[in-house]
């Protein structure tokens, strides 16, 4: 119960704390005019205050004196403030006794000994693998580099969002961009495939080459987007995409000489049109919000079309446009979006090359990104609101936040 005094004759009964007999052991919400003996031997416990009124008082004692070990972790109710914040704040001085006094809506909560609670470093991602480089004489289209994301809207290959990783502080994260792989320039080679783009424990797998037209060389390569097969008589098969990445490449129905689009995040590559002389387009890219801004990524290449016929077009999200005749090569994927290169057109030119891939991750701003190894990365970091946003362009190294 309360203490009591006598005050002028009467008995003031509000006089100190009522202190709770039960030990604290597990998360609790306080009551004004409570004090409370919490233990937190078996782990940290949350305290979460009262809505405030003027005056009111909630007073914690630290019952085994293992509050260093294990913080007690107060929160505010609601939108209610501590310290004139709304972030959680700790106590993690052993044996402590803290008074919360409620000043107004302005200040809420105060007290003497309160520390700043650690946020939670959550981070999310857009992992953009290089793509393919498109293929030689009526040569298919590079397949754009694999895409995963945490942000909203999904991941490439119609992949549901992933989730968001759950970092520590002050730990070394590998961080590597990958590049666009080569157009092809020759009948003995298709275009090559990209690379991989990792951070962490995310890596996307570098878009598939683009097929070459020459006996052995139809069929477009596996990747993150598979790439395009050649346009021939004799025909192909586009490469197969990785599952939650992106699509395959374009297989051509028309026995003409028109080459199959590359897949793109977020659509297969088209085959070629008919009579099949015009290269199919690349399959699209996905447009993705991390940046704060909408922006589409990992296009496919379109396919290489014969003289005299239409260029096919590159897939939104940096994919090359396909070559025609002999006179047009395919165009290069735009740089880091994973964008397929287009593929050549009837030959003597070459496929485009793949665009590169770009890591971007996305976490509050409590947090800063640095790279303890040296300059082995390209980086450029903006606020978007609360959050800072970190883009990396080029490289391999490693990253830790503090």
């Amino acid at each position: 119960m309360a203490q009591t005094k006598v005050k002028s004759g009467l008995i003031d009964a509000s006089f100190g704390t009522d202190w709770v007999n039960t030990i604290q052991t597990s998360n609790f919400t306080a009551v004004a005019g409570k004090g409370y003996f919490v233990n937190t031997t078996s782990g940290g416990i949350t305290i979460t205050l009262p809505a405030g009124t003027v005056g009111n008082e909630v007073v914690i004692q630290d019952y085994a004196g293992t509050f260093a070990t294990n913080n007690a972790t107060i929160t505010a109710n609601g939108s209610e403030k501590i310290q004139g914040g709304t972030n959680d704040k700790i106590i993690s001085t052993n044996n402590a006794t803290v008074t919360l006094i409620y000043q107004d809506a302005t200040k809420g909560w105060t007290a003497d000994n309160l520390a700043a609670a650690a946020v939670p470093l959550t981070v999310n991602f857009l992992n953009v693998a290089g793509a393919g480089g498109g293929g030689f004489a009526s040569g298919g289209g590079g397949g754009a580099g694999g895409l995963r994301t945490s942000w909203t809207g999904g991941s490439g290959g119609g992949g549901s969002s992933e989730s968001a990783l759950s970092l520590t502080t002050a730990t070394d994260y590998t961080l590597t961009v990958g590049g666009g792989g080569a157009g092809s320039s020759s009948s003995t080679s298709k275009g090559t495939s990209g690379s991989d783009s990792i951070f962490s424990t995310i890596t996307s797998t570098g878009g598939g080459g683009g097929a070459t037209r020459n006996s052995g060389y139809y069929n477009g390569l596996a990747g993150g987007s598979g790439g395009g097969s050649a346009g021939d008589g004799s025909g192909g098969t586009g490469g197969a995409g990785t599952t939650n990445q992106g699509y395959a490449g374009g297989t051509s129905s028309y026995n003409n000489a028109g080459a199959s689009g590359g897949g793109g995040a977020s659509a297969a590559g088209s085959g070629n049109v008919n009579p099949g002389f015009i290269g199919g387009d690349g399959g699209a890219g996905l447009a993705v919000a991390i940046t704060g801004s909408s922006v589409s990524y990992a296009g496919g290449g379109g396919g290489g079309s014969q003289a005299n016929y239409s260029r096919s077009s590159g897939g939104a999200g940096g994919g090359g446009a396909g070559g025609v005749g002999t006179s047009t090569g395919g165009d290069n994927g735009t740089a880091n979006t994973g964008g397929g290169g287009g593929g050549d057109g009837n030959g003597d030119v070459s496929g485009g090359n793949g665009g590169s891939g770009v890591v971007i991750l996305r976490y509050t701003n409590s947090y800063t990104l640095s790279e303890p190894g040296g300059s082995g990365l390209t980086i450029s970091h903006a606020i978007d609101g609360s959050d800072r946003v970190t883009t990396v362009t080029a490289g391999t190294g490693t990253v830790q936040f503090n």
